[in-house]
């Protein structure tokens, strides 16, 4: 673990000490954190096209969507806005029939209000309920009714899973984790749809993926690959709904954990680095390998952060005929550099290099104000507990140095594959579709801009809670790239 800043001369240092406080704290969890709150932005979410080979405008489901304004995030349950987002992420697996709506507003009226014990030891009570279905289910031969519940089980152990990081020695992270592991390959080998646990060489040691096959095609021809990945806080298992829908269509699908990610983190020890393209080379070069991999047709698509990771990973590797950039990033340190300029806790005209070199030195001022608001922001406190924990960071200060190397600035316009690019009128990562938009500017090939509103709520983060309408729309799009057999 990465425990104290280095010594440095950043002629910044001596000007923020003075100017450093809770503000910077307030500011900075501001900056790029989630919460419930709906944007201001008025756009209608249609998606703009320029240059690209996708022209999905005719089909129904990628059509443009109504113009509607941002809505404010409904409460459900909680007014803690950290556990309600949380809450509708577990509860957008319904879609896959791997929740349940009973199940999950159950569960979520037992826990107190902010409070991750709570939390934790009611999701951990329902996975193992249902667990102890599963497995009843299949002693007497029940297969159907031990999958689903399996499925669901596996939600709910990495549900109650994820606030845990504050303290990276819990032995209940890894122990919930592959309790949720398992349940979930139990389920999945139940299923009716090809699934293969697969090792992927990386380095000097392998990452963990998911390949799911769909039906051959027609005359022998290959099926186009979509390999999906995560981003910041996900497992693969959480995938799942994605390569189910891409499967229905005629793809294979590869899932996989990289560095800071799932097992890889939690069993492996490596934490999240930002030259991606580094990762997705060794995927390629395995998936490209494989008698079932036409190597012409191989599509990524990055969730979340993955929005950051697939483009950056698009940029130095060409052999990818697709690139879905889903909830898009394109600059970490520019959004965390302007929250703080607005909220005047650095001086103006400060650069991200320099803010950088600033945190990089592990100031004691910033990391006190940091830990003050996480007392009193779950928000706050998830992300940076989180986010020590999955860049091995020993400080709040020395997790977002790490972090604002995460940039596409001179890396963009190296991508040539046709590329999408999706943004939510109500994601609190990414207010008005800024970085997205930003990202798409920077683009020079094929390129596709599809925004969602909050009219039937496909506004939020990576569109939770609306994979139906999201999936129509980002599926066709992909689809006229790759054209499976369907």
């Amino acid at each position: 673990m990465r425990r104290s800043g280095h010594d440095h001369r950043c002629p910044w240092v001596s000007r923020l000490t003075g100017t450093v406080g809770v503000g910077l704290a307030v500011v900075a969890a501001a900056a790029l954190l989630a919460g419930c709150a709906g944007s201001d932005d008025t756009s209608s979410g249609t998606p703009a096209t320029a240059g690209s080979s996708a022209g999905a405008a005719g089909s129904p489901a990628a059509s443009p969507s109504p113009s509607s304004t941002a809505a404010e995030c409904p409460e459900l349950i909680f007014r803690d806005p950290e556990l309600a987002f949380e809450l509708r992420r577990t509860m957008s697996a319904i879609y896959a029939g791997e929740a349940d709506l009973g199940e999950c507003l159950a569960t979520a009226t037992r826990i107190k209000d902010g409070d991750f014990e709570s939390w934790y030891r009611e999701w951990d009570a329902t996975a193992e309920h249902f667990r102890r279905v599963g497995d009843r289910a299949l002693k007497v031969g029940h297969q159907v009714t031990a999958r689903d519940a399996y499925y669901r089980a596996a939600t709910y152990y990495r549900t109650g899973e994820f606030f845990l990081h504050g303290e990276p020695d819990d032995p209940r992270i890894v122990a919930t984790w592959q309790k949720g592991r398992d349940a979930f390959v139990a389920a999945a080998e139940l299923d009716t749809r090809p699934f293969e646990r697969v090792k992927i060489p990386y380095d000097d040691t392998t990452l963990p993926g998911y390949y799911y096959r769909t039906e051959e095609a027609a005359g022998g021809e290959t099926p186009p690959l979509l390999i999906v990945q995560t981003g910041f806080d996900g497992c693969q298992e959480e995938l799942h709904p994605y390569a189910v829908a891409a499967v229905e269509r005629g793809y294979n699908v590869l899932t996989f954990e990289g560095p800071g990610q799932g097992e890889v983190i939690r069993v492996q020890g490596i934490g999240f680095r930002h030259d991606w393209e580094h990762v997705v080379e060794q995927v390629v070069d395995y998936a490209a390998g494989r008698a079932d991999v036409d190597a012409d047709r191989i599509a990524l698509w990055g969730i979340s952060l993955g929005g950051y990771l697939a483009p950056r990973a698009a940029a130095f590797d060409h052999r990818l005929a697709a690139c879905v950039a889903d909830g898009a990033m394109f600059d970490v340190g520019e959004v965390l550099l302007a929250g703080l300029e607005k909220g005047g806790a650095v001086p103006a005209g400060m650069t991200v290099k320099e803010l950088r070199e600033y945190l990089g030195s592990d100031p004691p001022q910033y990391n006190k104000a940091i830990h003050e608001q996480m007392k009193v922001s779950t928000t706050a406190r998830w992300q940076n507990e989180h986010g020590m924990y999955v860049f091995k960071a020993g400080s709040p200060a020395l997790f977002w140095a790490d972090f604002t190397a995460f940039s596409l600035r001179g890396v963009a316009e190296k991508i040539t594959c046709p590329t999408l690019v999706c943004w939510g009128v109500a994601d609190s990562f990414d207010p008005g579709g800024r970085q997205a938009k930003h990202l798409y500017r920077e683009l020079t090939c094929p390129k596709t801009l599809m925004g969602f509103t909050q009219r039937y709520e496909a506004g939020d983060h990576c569109q939770l809670g609306a994979f139906a309408l999201s999936f129509g729309r980002k599926f066709d799009w992909l689809d006229e790239v790759m054209r499976p057999r369907q």
